[in-house]
């Protein structure tokens, strides 16, 4: 049994115990065999000045299991149906998030050779350091060009949720080959402990995207008091039985996405938010979501979504696991784990981050 100890405040000296679920406890597959672990540190060789001094270590070889069907990327390539695929930014800030994640889901996947993942950038360069982490790693890099939204983005409470890059989940449909139906997106703050292909294989019935939904949240904070006090605004809910859910994690179908043409639909609600006398909501990306798909969401279930562990969009404090089983932890917030842990600083659920992280200075 995997125990946290926590300290219940800054100024405070009495501890609690906090008891994970089991899936906390499985690292990682005993069928994922790692085949090998080299210590040293990879630099990226056509790295831009801004980059040049993030270096990570090479990440250990897993394999599949014994019973895993096969993947070797010929022909079909990308298109290969025995894919998991899994969508993820990549930017030079949240960098160090991204390539944790990509180890977690690695090391807790059965089937880690059958794993595909796609990754956004707006930058040159990380793709030779992508490869150098993860050698035998099944992936492409896709640009996404910041002017095609700068001009729908609001400003938001907190600075780093108006980055272009926060957008490109908007716009896998038109991103990823058509070929590619089903994506799971993640975001650069969380790592998962349990197999992903749980994840991949949740129905979505009808429903274009799954998500786990928290029906108990104040849905109306999300959007201001100009919105709610006019019916072509708020009349978009009539009908609907709309509920928070994070776009952090997201199982989405891009056929029925691209047939829908949802894209249009997120960048109305952008461009309204942009030329309305005043604003419709106050965070950045998720608003749009909530407003094309709340009501109209598969409910996955909450231990593939543990969020808000970097605390709120301002303060950043720390916080502890809601209750039940857990299967993916996600910082969302302000507070970031590998921020906290460089600053000595770190919240007792940051250790859990930790050992999926493979940052290192280089010598």
């Amino acid at each position: 049994m995997l125990w946290i100890m926590r300290f219940s405040g800054v100024f405070s000296a009495a501890m609690v115990m906090i008891v994970l679920s089991p899936s906390l406890q499985s690292f990682p597959p005993a069928e994922a065999i790692r085949s090998s672990y080299m210590d040293h540190y990879l630099r990226c060789p056509a790295c831009t000045n801004s980059m040049d001094k993030i270096a990570f270590r090479k990440a250990p070889v897993f394999r599949n299991a014994y019973e895993c069907s096969s993947s070797t990327l010929g022909k079909s390539g990308v298109c290969d149906p025995s894919l998991v695929h899994v969508a993820i930014t990549l930017d030079v800030e949240y960098l160090r998030g991204s390539i944790a994640a990509v180890h977690s889901i690695l090391q807790h996947s059965k089937c880690p050779d059958n794993v595909f993942f796609h990754f956004l950038v707006s930058e040159n360069g990380l793709e030779n350091l992508v490869r150098s982490t993860f050698p035998e790693l099944k992936f492409k890099v896709y640009f996404f060009d910041p002017e095609r939204v700068r001009s729908l983005i609001s400003t938001s409470v907190r600075q780093a949720l108006e980055q272009p890059l926060n957008y490109a989940r908007n716009y896998l449909a038109d991103l990823l080959e058509p070929c590619v139906r089903r994506v799971i997106y993640l975001d650069s703050d969380l790592v998962l402990v349990d197999d992903i292909s749980k994840l991949w294989s949740t129905s979505l019935g009808k429903k274009t995207i799954g998500a786990p939904e928290y029906c108990h949240a104040n849905f109306t904070k999300y959007f201001t008091e100009y919105f709610w006090s006019d019916h072509k605004f708020s009349g978009v809910f009539s009908g609907r039985n709309p509920c928070y859910f994070n776009t952090g994690v997201m199982v989405i179908d891009l056929s029925k996405w691209r047939r829908f043409g949802y894209t249009r639909h997120i960048e109305r609600w952008m461009d309204i938010q942009k030329t309305s006398p005043s604003r419709i909501y106050e965070l950045g990306s998720l608003p749009p979501f909530l407003l094309v798909f709340a009501g109209q969401v598969s409910p996955i279930k909450h231990r593939w979504n543990q969020h808000g562990l970097g605390g709120d969009n301002v303060r950043g404090s720390c916080r502890d696991l809601h209750p039940g089983p857990v299967s993916l932890l996600h910082w969302s917030g302000s507070g970031k784990p590998w921020l906290r842990l460089d600053s000595k600083q770190p919240c007792p659920l940051d250790s859990l981050w930790a050992p999926y992280d493979l940052y290192g200075q280089s010598t």
